[in-house]
């Protein structure tokens, strides 16, 4: 958050600069007020850009082995161009380099599910899907495992067959 601070006042201290070697260069026909609203514009349009390319810039970085499976978009009054086009701000993600079986329920894959925020920290939930029945249960401290590897404890939620988590961590 703060290098995005620092660059964009960098690029509105380099657009303003612009404008004055221009005024320099043209010897004063350009106004004095156009320097400041070239700041701010450049200034504007870098964070835009910035929160636009976030999602994509994210997902680049992600490891091979985690999908993405969801991501929420959202409109706000003080962005009034989110009406046209809604900001990516949240991910959520499966981490199939984590996906772990049990021989005695093959049929239910141990995973991680991702949450990843613009400026939130990532927030990381242990899944259980069981990919024959379609069902998923968050793995808590209430949560414990039987002696044949059930879960006991669980609260399980049914999922569409097309679910993408459960896809991910079912296929992988």
């Amino acid at each position: 958050m703060l290098f995005e601070f620092i660059a964009a006042i960098a690029v509105g201290l380099g657009a303003a600069g612009v404008v004055l070697i221009l005024r320099k260069l043209i010897a004063k026909k350009v106004p004095a007020w156009l320097a400041p609203a070239c700041a701010g514009l450049a200034m504007i349009s870098f964070m835009v850009y910035m929160e636009y390319s976030w999602a994509d810039r994210t997902i680049q970085r992600l490891p091979e082995g985690v999908v993405v499976v969801d991501s929420s978009q959202e409109s706000s009054w003080y962005r009034p161009w989110t009406y046209i086009k809604p900001l990516t701000l949240r991910l959520v993600t499966i981490d199939t380099r984590r996906n772990r079986r049990n021989a005695t329920r093959p049929d239910q894959v141990m995973t991680t599910v991702s949450l990843l925020g613009r400026w939130m920290p990532i927030r990381e939930i242990p899944v259980v899907y069981d990919c024959q029945q379609a069902l998923r249960a968050d793995l808590s401290e209430a949560v414990t495992f039987g002696d044949q590897g059930d879960l006991q404890g669980a609260r399980w939620r049914q999922l569409e067959p097309d679910n993408l988590g459960l896809q991910a961590s079912c296929s992988a």
